[in-house]
């Protein structure tokens, strides 16, 4: 996955993502331009998953 921004499709995954992990928060999910690296450092922490393991749920929802 070359970006979490993918055709700008963000919000879209981020609301997938809320309902697979309903622990997951507005904020964890915030994504900033070039703020992608932080973004899954939030997702590593809060759920507990290697940032490769999120890239690739990421890459399913997609």
């Amino acid at each position: 996955m070359n970006s979490l921004i993918i055709n700008g499709n963000w919000n879209e995954l981020a609301g997938k993502l809320k309902q697979l992990y309903g622990n997951l928060t507005e904020d964890d999910l915030l994504l900033n331009e070039g703020k992608e690296e932080e973004l899954l450092g939030r997702l590593q922490i809060k759920l507990g998953k290697t940032k490769e393991e999120i890239r690739k749920i990421i890459s399913n929802l997609y």
